[in-house]
C-alpha cells in the first residue's frame, strides 16, 4: 500500500465502491472521480481503447460540458495519450509541454502541465487508460500518487471485468426475452407487419440504438428496397421510404451478405442519403436478414451523429437475433401463405361450382329459349323471349365477373375492368400524367382467365411510361375485336429505340414472356420523339 493511512483507507473504500457497481457506465465515471480524489488532480479522464488502438470513448472529470463543447471532438490517442496506449505502463511527467512526444492541445483547452497516467487492464487486456493532470498542491505528481493510481487501476480492472460480465448477462437475458416474444407473436397468428415492427423494436433495444429499420425488396420494383418497419427516433418518417439497391448500404449488405459497421454512415460513399438524413445517422450497423443462405433484406441500427459507437458485442448479439428473427419471419410468411392458399382453395371450389353448375344451366336455358323463339310465329312473344335471353346473357356475364373475383390473385374481390380503372387512377395520382381509360366490360369478362397477367402487364407498361417516357398523357384501353381482345397502352412521350431497349434487358423482355404465357402476341412500337404504343392481342 502507499504508507499513508488516510490514503490507504480511501483506496480500500474505493475498491469496495467499485466492486458494488454493476453498470459499466457508472463504473467508468466512478473510476475517474476516485482517481482525481485520491491523487489531488484538478482534471481526470478515462480513455476507452478500441480497434486500431484508438480512443473510442472519453470520460472526463473537472471539465464542464460547456468547456468540452468549446474544445471540440474528444482525443483519439495522439501525443502523450498515445504513448500510454502503446507502452501500457504508468507514466509520470513534470511538464507535458516539455516532453518531445507531446503534440500540444487544441484551442479552448484548459492549461495543463503535470501529468500522471496508468493503464486499466480487464481480464488480461488493456481496457483503457486513466489520465490525470494538474496536481493541485504541487508542481508534479509524486511516486506515492503513482503507486496509488496503479492500485486503483488494478481495482478498476476488476470492476470493469465484473461490469462487462453483468452487462453481457443482461444482454443475453434481453436477447432471450426478445426472441421468445417474436416467436410467441408469430405462433399467435400475428400478421407479418406486426412481426416486423416487433423485430425492429427489440433489435433497437438490444443495441441501445436511437433508430432501427428493416428494408425489404419491393415486389414491383427490383431496383429498390422499401423500409417496411422502423422504431425509435424518426420512425414514422422513415416508414415507407424507398432505398436504391444499387446505391445504398443496405444494397451492399444484400449483395455481399456481410454486416457493415460504420462510425459515420452518412459520410459513407455507398450510402443512400435519404433515410440516413431523416434519421440524422452517425454510427450504424447494417445486418443481413438471411434464410436458407439467401439474403432477403437488411436490419439497420443507428445512433445520431456524434452518438455512441457500436462495439463488437452489439454487432454479435444483433447478428444472432437477426438470424433468429429471419427464420421467424419466414415462418410468419409461410403461415400467411398457408392461410391465403386455404382461402384460395375455398374460392376456387365455389367458382368451379358456379361455372360448371349454375352458368352451364343458365346457358342451356338460354339456348332452349332461343330455339323456342324461332318456332313461335308471334313476333311480340318472340321479342319478349329474346329479351329474356339477353337478360340471361347479362346474368351470365355478371356471374363470370363474380367468379373471377373469387379466383386467387391480385384481383380477388374485383373485376378486371374495375381493376384496370383503379390502376389507371393510382398511376395518374402518383405521376401527374393524364391517364385516359377506355375499357369494355365484355372484353374484360372475356379476358378473365388471364386477368392477373393482364393487370401486371398493364402495370409494368404504365410504370415504364412514368419512369422513362416523359409523357403528359397516356391511354389505357381494353376492347374486343373479331375473335380477339386487345390491350393497348400508348403515350405522347419522347419515345425510344425499341430494339436497343430490348437488347439491354429493360422490362420489355419480361412483358413479352408474359404475353406468350397468356397465349397472345405483344407488339411494341415507338418512334424517338413521337411517343410509343404497346399492343397486346389475345385470342378468345
Amino acid at each position: 500500500m502507499s504508507g499513508n493511512p488516510d490514503r490507504d483507507e480511501l483506496l480500500l473504500q474505493a475498491g469496495l465502491s467499485l466492486s458494488s457497481a454493476l453498470s459499466l457506465d457508472a463504473v467508468l465515471h466512478r473510476i475517474v472521480e476516485l482517481a482525481v480524489e485520491l491523487t489531488g488532480a484538478r482534471y481526470g479522464a478515462l480513455g476507452i481503447v478500441g480497434e486500431g488502438d484508438r480512443i473510442v470513448e472519453f470520460v472526463t472529470e473537472g471539465v464542464s460540458d460547456e468547456e468540452r463543447r468549446a474544445i471540440g471532438p474528444p482525443p483519439t490517442g495522439g501525443g502523450i495519450l498515445g504513448v500510454l496506449i502503446a507502452d501500457a505502463e504508468p507514466l509520470r511527467l513534470r511538464s507535458i509541454q516539455d516532453d518531445p512526444r507531446s503534440v500540444g492541445f487544441p484551442p479552448n483547452h484548459p492549461p495543463m502541465r503535470s501529468f500522471l497516467g496508468a493503464p486499466v487492464k480487464a481480464r488480461g487486456e488493456v481496457f483503457g487508460n486513466i489520465y490525470l493532470t494538474e496536481k493541485r498542491d504541487a508542481d508534479e505528481f509524486s511516486t506515492e500518487d503513482e503507486d496509488t493510481l496503479v492500485v486503483l487501476a488494478a481495482q478498476a480492472g476488476v470492476a470493469v471485468a465484473n461490469a462487462r460480465l453483468y452487462e453481457e448477462a443482461e444482454r443475453r437475458g434481453r436477447w432471450l426475452q426478445a426472441s421468445h416474444e417474436v416467436l410467441t407473436t408469430i405462433l399467435g397468428g400475428a400478421p407479418s407487419d406486426t412481426v416486423l415492427s416487433l423485430v425492429a423494436a427489440r433489435a433497437r433495444e438490444l443495441a441501445s440504438a436511437a433508430t432501427s429499420m428493416i428494408a425489404l425488396p419491393r415486389d414491383e420494383d427490383a431496383g429498390h428496397l422499401a423500409i417496411v418497419a422502423a422504431d425509435g427516433t424518426h420512425a414514422d418518417e422513415l416508414l415507407g421510404t424507398q432505398i436504391s439497391v444499387e446505391h445504398s448500404l443496405s444494397g451492399e449488405v444484400i449483395r455481399k451478405g456481410e454486416p457493415i459497421v460504420l462510425e459515420d454512415a452518412a459520410a459513407d460513399d455507398r450510402a443512400d442519403p435519404g433515410p440516413l438524413t431523416i434519421a440524422e445517422a452517425g454510427p450504424a450497423i447494417f445486418i443481413p436478414l438471411r434464410v436458407r443462405g439467401t439474403v432477403f433484406g437488411t436490419l439497420a441500427l443507428m445512433n445520431r451523429a456524434g452518438g455512441a459507437s457500436f462495439d463488437a458485442g452489439d454487432v454479435g448479439l444483433v447478428e444472432v437475433f437477426a438470424a433468429q428473427a429471419s427464420v421467424a419471419l419466414e415462418l410468419s410468411r409461410a403461415q400467411e401463405e398457408l392461410q391465403r392458399l386455404s382461402l384460395m382453395d375455398d374460392r376456387e371450389r365455389i367458382a368451379k361450382e358456379l361455372h360448371d353448375g349454375v352458368i352451364q344451366s343458365l346457358f342451356a336455358v338460354g339456348m332452349g329459349l332461343q330455339g323456342t323463339a324461332l318456332l313461335i310465329g308471334d313476333e311480340t312473344l318472340s321479342r319478349r323471349i329474346e329479351g329474356a335471353v339477353e337478360e340471361l346473357d347479362r346474368v351470365i356475364l355478371d356471374l363470370r365477373n363474380y367468379i373471377f373475383g373469387l379466383r386467387p390473385g391480385i384481383l380477388a374481390g374485383g373485376r378486371l375492368d374495375v381493376a384496370l380503372r383503379q390502376l389507371a387512377e393510382e398511376f395518374e395520382g402518383k405521376t401527374g400524367i393524364v391517364t385516359v381509360v377506355d375499357v369494355d366490360a365484355r372484353a374484360a369478362a372475356a379476358l378473365a382467365p388471364h386477368a392477373e397477367d393482364a393487370v401486371q402487364l398493364a402495370r409494368e407498361a404504365l410504370s415504364n411510361v412514368g419512369r422513362h417516357a416523359g409523357a403528359t398523357t397516356v391511354r389505357l384501353a381494353l376492347r374486343q375485336e373479331e375473335g380477339v381482345v386487345v390491350l393497348l397502352v400508348d403515350d405522347d412521350g419522347h419515345g425510344f429505340d425499341v430494339q436497343a431497349a430490348t437488347g439491354a434487358g429493360s422490362g420489355l423482355v419480361n412483358m413479352t414472356q408474359r404475353a406468350t404465357r397468356m397465349g397472345g402476341n405483344l407488339d411494341i412500337s415507338s418512334v424517338p420523339g413521337d411517343g410509343s404504343t404497346l399492343r397486346l392481342v389475345i385470342p378468345v
